[in-house]
């Protein structure tokens, strides 16, 4: 009979974050949806000359590429979460997708307003019954993707929903998928009512300005989330709630120290690791404060470095 393995008790696993299988899920029901309408859009905006149908087409194509790598980030992210590669986990694979899909709206924010201004100056026929009737199939659809991206969002919300510092527990990539069907969903409205303006007032121009308008508030919703997973990835965390309540653990120690270096970082949704080095006059062992650190749930990965005063 073989010896029982010798288990190191001081290994630890290094998946920080449990994913999020329903978003991952609906995710890949809204592409299959949202690719079947983007063709039907494109088609009708090309055969209608409707630029705002057209644009929401276009949007839409986007939106699918984007949803798609939101599905693959999801599958990227569960794939290697034992690969001992990352040193951290594979979570911000996850950020990473929502990143690129945040680019993929400022081309899209960009293609559209192109388009628009080049069919304001050049204004062209418009077909608008037909248009109308698919532009509103369009909103249908994104309505149900957006019903079925919002669900995946209402079952995280309710696994963190006793945490502190709420807005750091959002899946980002979950997020950005359901950005994207928002935003189409936005010019889809913006469609319907240029193209019914364009229909019972004669106002042609309609049409192209509402392209223009739907680009700038895909262009703001980009920015948002650009900002948003950039921090993330940049590691920007050093203002987070996290690091002032590490600070009042360490002042409130009875134990003499003093903090000389702290660096912070997520990795998970609110979850975070955190290296700290300390200056102290005591005899007293880094699992002294590791266990103290410890009452802070979100701090899953800490290391301590102590230095002695001479």
């Amino acid at each position: 009979m073989q010896p029982a393995a010798h288990i190191d008790p001081w290994r630890h696993s290094h998946v920080f974050d449990q994913g999020n299988p329903l978003a991952e899920r609906n995710t890949l029901l809204a592409v299959i949806l949202t690719a079947v309408m983007m063709a039907a859009e494109i088609c009708g905006g090309w055969l209608f000359n409707s630029m705002a149908l057209l644009a929401d087409g276009w949007h839409m194509s986007s939106h699918a590429l984007a949803l798609g790598l939101s599905v693959l980030a999801y599958g990227a992210a569960r794939r290697f979460a034992h690969d001992p590669r990352f040193a951290f986990g594979t979570w911000k694979i996850e950020v990473l997708g929502g990143y690129t899909s945040a680019l993929c709206l400022v081309v899209v924010a960009a293609l559209m307003l192109y388009q628009s201004v080049e069919r304001l100056i050049a204004p062209t026929p418009i077909h608008y019954n037909q248009a109308i009737g698919i532009a509103i199939a369009g909103l249908l659809v994104n309505l149900v993707c957006a019903w079925l991206l919002k669900g995946g969002h209402s079952h995280e919300h309710h696994e963190h929903h006793d945490d502190e510092g709420h807005s750091h527990h959002h899946d980002l990539n979950l997020r950005s998928a359901y950005l994207h069907v928002i935003t189409d969903a936005a010019t889809s409205v913006l469609a319907i009512l240029a193209l019914t303006g364009g229909k019972f007032l004669g106002a042609n121009w309609l049409d192209p300005v509402m392209g223009i308008v739907g680009a700038a508030l895909v262009a703001i919703w980009a920015y948002g989330l650009l900002r948003d997973t950039g921090r993330v990835l940049l590691d920007a965390e050093m203002d987070a709630p996290v690091v002032a309540e590490i600070r009042e653990v360490i002042a409130a120690s009875p134990i003499d120290a003093e903090i000389s270096d702290l660096h912070v970082w997520r990795v998970g949704k609110g979850k975070y690791a955190c290296i700290l080095s300390l200056v102290t006059s005591g005899s007293i062992g880094s699992e002294y404060f590791k266990k103290q650190l410890r009452i802070h749930e979100e701090l899953v990965h800490i290391s301590v470095e102590l230095n002695h005063h001479l």
